[in-house]
């Protein structure tokens, strides 16, 4: 029996049917190519499921770097196993046959890989610039070329282009949230303002994005509408500070809000809103004292006031002037009017019973509250002073004459001074006349009897004695 030696072993030439190189290259692929040279058909199967695997988790699981490191390691893995299973430098034999194999396997996708890589970063760094700019429309052009390619071989890059899209999509609901505010709708200026506050505090790194979002809504301020424009610089006022970019929006708010307070009071006044007017004439005088439009709006205030007391007497004088209007228990002023001076003409407006005042002067009347000095609510007439009493033949017996008293017209009147409102007169002109005319002209039955005249009657009042009777109240003599 021959016996063989450790010596002999040594001697005798090692199998190089496989070849390192090439089995290290084909694993290099991560899809177990180096074991099949090897003839390892399980693991390569194995080694292609795992690979599988993990590509997956890095795609669609934990797409960070430490996910690539683990793929990375896991390729290295592969590549130094198929090395030492097909025995190394010591024991491996060239087989050029297999190299080409390999290379033919892996090189494509090493070059595949390698490019997507670069691709992803020339994506990434337009994408950078594009936040940097605050340009959301070319980062989403940008990241609109990531395809399946680029997430298997820069996974992260997939996660911060999302990042990027939530952000701009974010933005892009606040940017349309604030042109709704813009027309002066409150809840989408808080609605905008707090998906560009989410952005900062949620999605770091685009601040250059929200800068550019609010600064397009500030540029477009003031609108064409100044009462919207105050509308929205009256919520931004009241914005309580956030400690960042938003804040800047203050600085539009004191540039931008006394020219539409002022344009917006003064479109009120137009439309004869008087009260809302003379609001926005006194926020601009208390928000912002010292401008250029105060003296503006000083007379605005005065004006939009008289305004509203004009347009209070004219609705408490509403009615008929022969009948006494709410203005006789409820008076007002109208502080543009003149006041009630001695000496000179006062014109007044009469309402109640006009038997008398029609017949006054028209230079003493007013045909305006604006032109307008008193007034006068005129009552019923009544009897007033006996100026005297005549005997007249009673129809019953021509043997007791009916004794007659004629007696001034009394007219009850309360005079308001339309400036202040205040009660100037308050009581009873009365107006003086003739009296006892040789003939007594009466009509008074009891039935079908004539009982005779009556004991007391008016005097006849001549037009120049209703003047002398309201002179004095005319011209407050």
């Amino acid at each position: 029996m021959d016996v063989v030696t450790q010596a002999d072993l040594e001697r005798e030439p090692a199998d190089r049917s496989h070849d390192p190189l090439a089995a290290a290259l084909g694993n290099a692929s991560l899809i177990g190519v180096g074991y099949l040279m090897l003839g390892r058909i399980k693991l390569a199967v194995a080694a292609t499921l795992v690979s599988a695997v993990l590509v997956g988790s890095l795609v669609w699981g934990a797409r960070s770097v430490w996910a690539e490191v683990v793929v990375l390691l896991w390729w290295v893995a592969l590549v130094v196993h198929a090395w030492i299973l097909a025995g190394g430098r010591r024991q491996g034999g060239v087989q050029r046959d297999q190299r080409l194999v390999a290379l033919a396997v892996t090189v494509p996708v090493l070059l595949a890989v390698g490019f997507l890589r670069f691709d992803a970063a020339r994506i990434e760094r337009t994408v950078t610039e594009a936040r940097q700019s605050g340009d959301c429309a070319r980062a989403l052009t940008a990241l609109d070329r990531v395809a399946f390619g680029h997430r298997v071989a820069d996974a992260p890059l997939t996660v911060r282009g999302e990042r990027s899209v939530e952000a701009c999509q974010r933005l892009r609901t606040a940017e349309e949230q604030l042109a709704t505010g813009l027309t002066g709708d409150t809840d989408g200026l808080k609605t905008g303002f707090d998906g560009l506050g989410s952005v900062l505090a949620d999605l770091p790194g685009h601040e250059k994005m929200v800068d550019a979002a609010l600064d397009g809504f500030l540029g477009r301020l003031p609108t064409k509408d100044p009462c919207q424009t105050v509308a929205v610089t009256d919520w931004l006022r009241q914005r309580q500070p956030t400690n960042n970019t938003l804040d800047r929006s203050a600085e539009v708010v004191a540039r931008t809000a006394p020219t539409a307070l002022v344009g917006c009071a003064d479109g009120l006044m137009a439309g004869k809103n008087w009260e809302a007017a003379r609001t926005r004439y006194q926020q601009l005088l208390d928000q912002y004292p010292g401008q250029e439009f105060n003296a503006r709006a000083v007379e605005g205030v005065k004006q939009a006031g008289l305004a509203i007391e004009l347009a209070n007497v004219r609705s408490l004088l509403e009615g008929p002037t022969t009948t006494r209007p709410e203005y006789c228990t409820k008076p007002a002023p109208y502080s543009a009017a003149t006041p009630y001076t001695k000496g000179r003409t006062n014109r007044a407006l009469f309402y109640g019973d006009d038997e008398y005042t029609k017949r006054l002067p028209a230079a003493w009347r007013a045909s305006d509250v604006t032109a307008a000095v008193l007034v006068v609510c005129v009552g019923q007439k009544e009897y007033g002073t006996t100026v005297r009493t005549c005997p007249y033949e009673n129809k019953i017996s021509r043997l007791f004459p009916t004794n007659v008293a004629f007696r001034k017209i009394a007219i009850p009147v309360q005079a308001y001074e339309l400036r202040t409102g205040k009660l100037v007169v308050n009581g009873k002109l009365q107006i003086s006349g003739a009296s006892c005319p040789r003939v007594l002209r009466y009509t008074r039955y009891t039935g079908l009897i004539d009982i005779g005249p009556p004991s007391e009657v008016y005097v006849t009042a001549s037009t120049a004695n209703v003047r002398a009777a309201f002179q004095s109240l005319i011209t407050r003599g």
